[in-house]
């Protein structure tokens, strides 16, 4: 089964936060490079951004980052923390025979986690890029990466994904 990459709310007010251990600015470097490496290798890539219920007009910077999205890309709209609840995600996802979600972005212990959560639960893979999270604090971060998301699946690195081939 294919892979995608998963990429969670990388806005321009959620890459403006307070985020730790990395910055938001270091995510989206590493989510740029991440993207850059699955779409070479044609495999799928989700930009996944989130809106308030309710609420006519998004708060500035609820957009994805400038060019970011490229053709071919699939970008959801979500409206609670996790990425598949009342989305089209996991549809996306089966049309396109992905198995295993690569997922980054942020932040760790609220979109990230409870996308990752769900997609476990939907019976996908899941693998983690912890140096291409953040969280809201990093010892939250931390604990998440050590602690939580080894029981879900493997925690890798930038590093590892860019080097893909085939």
């Amino acid at each position: 089964m294919n892979s995608a990459l998963v990429l969670i709310d990388l806005m321009p007010r959620i890459i403006a936060l307070p985020v730790a251990p990395h910055s938001g600015p270091e995510v989206l470097d590493r989510c740029r490079r991440l993207a850059e490496a699955f779409r070479a290798n044609g495999r799928p890539v989700v930009l996944v951004r989130v809106e308030r219920p309710n609420v006519t007009e998004q708060p500035a910077g609820s957009d994805l980052v400038d060019g970011l999205v490229q053709p071919g890309d699939v970008v959801v709209v979500k409206r609670t923390i996790g990425a598949f609840h009342n989305t089209d995600l996991h549809d996306q996802l089966q049309s396109r025979g992905v198995g295993t979600l690569v997922i980054a972005g942020l932040v760790t212990t609220m979109g990230v986690e409870s996308t990752a959560r769900a997609a476990s639960d939907h019976g996908y893979e899941v693998e983690f890029v912890a140096d291409a999270m953040s969280g809201l604090a990093a010892d939250e971060h931390d604990f998440t990466v050590e602690k939580i998301f080894p029981r879900f699946g493997e925690v890798r690195n930038t590093e590892q994904y860019t080097g893909l081939r085939g």
